[in-house]
Formats: structure tokens, sequence, C-alpha cells
């Protein structure tokens, strides 16, 4: 089955399985841990990226791996995103069940080209309230 690609305008609250194609505009580790007793806390990071499209902006959550991925300029192709709220406010993430591609330079530099990220619709700065019907 063929992705379908959407823009970042467009993320609801609490929804998962979102293809897009964004350019990072700023990363900032927020966390970073080391030697932890156990193995698999070994090694923490988390950085939070600024990503987004012609459309808007929104928070990434990047982690372990995936920061060295995140760097300021590069286009990234996200796939199988989900939204996971923070403090009441969206914030994009990819788990194991998605997969991160950073476009090489060369072969994106016409693509990553097209588009100028809109800083001004930031996502993450809307914070939602949980209501009960």
């Amino acid at each position: 089955r063929k992705p379908v690609f959407v823009k970042v305008e467009s993320l609801k609250p609490g929804t998962d399985g979102h293809n897009l194609v964004v350019k990072v505009v700023k990363s900032d580790i927020v966390l970073e841990k080391g030697s932890a007793s156990s193995a698999h806390l070994r090694n923490r990071r988390i950085a939070e990226c600024l990503v987004g499209d012609e459309t808007a902006a929104i928070l990434f959550t990047a982690r372990n791996h995936q920061v060295d991925m995140m760097k300021p300029g590069s286009t990234v192709v996200l796939r199988n995103a989900k939204i996971d709220m923070f403090k009441g406010c969206m914030r994009l993430a990819v788990d194991k069940w998605g997969r991160i591609e950073v476009k090489e330079r060369a072969a994106a530099a016409a693509a990553a080209a097209t588009f100028v990220v809109k800083e001004d619709n930031n996502l993450s700065l809307i914070e939602y309230e949980l209501v009960d019907i």
C-alpha cells in the first residue's frame, strides 16, 4: 500500500499513523543520561526539535539514536508518526513502529528547497483540555 503524506497543519491530538516530510528548524537536547545500572536505560537522550513544512510547525520529541538524525536544516521523512500530549500540548513522535529517514543532501536538494517552514503557526503552542462528555 502506498503511503499517504499529510501536512503538519492537519495533525490533531491523539492521532497516529501519520507520514510527513518535514524540515528541522532547531534541535535542543533536554535530557542526557549515561551509565545507568540497567542496560536498557544506559544512554538515554531526549531532544525537542522544532520541525515543520509550509503549513505549520510542531515540536518533535527525538529519543536516543533519533537525536543524531534531527540536524537543523535537514529534510526528514517521518513514517507512522503519532501525536503525544505533553502538559496539554501536542508533540510529534516516532516510536518503534515508525521510521525516520534523513533525505540525503544531493538527492533531496531540489525537494528540500521547495518549502520554507511556517514557524508562526506552531501547533505545540496550542493548549488542549480534556473534556468528559
